[in-house]
């Protein structure tokens, strides 16, 4: 009990940065692909790929025959989509954080099959898989 009391300032402090370790596994971040597991999808024909960075992102580099509609404009554009709401739709970021808010907001919106790239764009272009310009 001594212990305890003469370290409570270092335990409360491995307390809280094992906490915050642990939060990140805890959230509910919505369904994920791989690369692997997004190339198939595509390949299956009828998936929309939704970038959802900026433009000047997207003109910069983005995956093949994905749309482009900016995270900050997507609630007040889901009608460009509605047709894809039956279909797979994999959400495309930077490095996979934008696109899984973006998931998570079709979800809401009624889309049925909605995952989020895992690891962006970032990931994609790091396994040497095809991007346009």
């Amino acid at each position: 009990m001594k212990f305890i009391l003469d370290n409570i300032f270092l335990i409360g402090i491995a307390l809280i940065s094992g906490g915050a370790l642990l939060f990140p596994a805890l959230q509910k971040r919505g369904a994920k692909v791989s690369q692997l597991q997004a190339t198939q999808l595509m390949n299956q024909g009828k998936t929309l790929v939704l970038d959802v960075r900026d433009a000047e992102e997207f003109a910069a580099g983005h995956l093949p025959n994905a749309k482009n509609i900016p995270l900050a404009e997507l609630d007040k554009r889901l009608k460009e989509i509605e047709k894809s709401k039956n279909n797979a739709v994999i959400t495309v970021c930077a490095r996979g954080v934008r696109s899984a808010s973006a998931a998570a907001l079709l979800t809401k919106a009624g889309f049925g099959q909605v995952t989020s790239l895992e690891g962006g764009v970032d990931a994609w272009k790091t396994q040497g898989l095809p991007t346009v310009k």
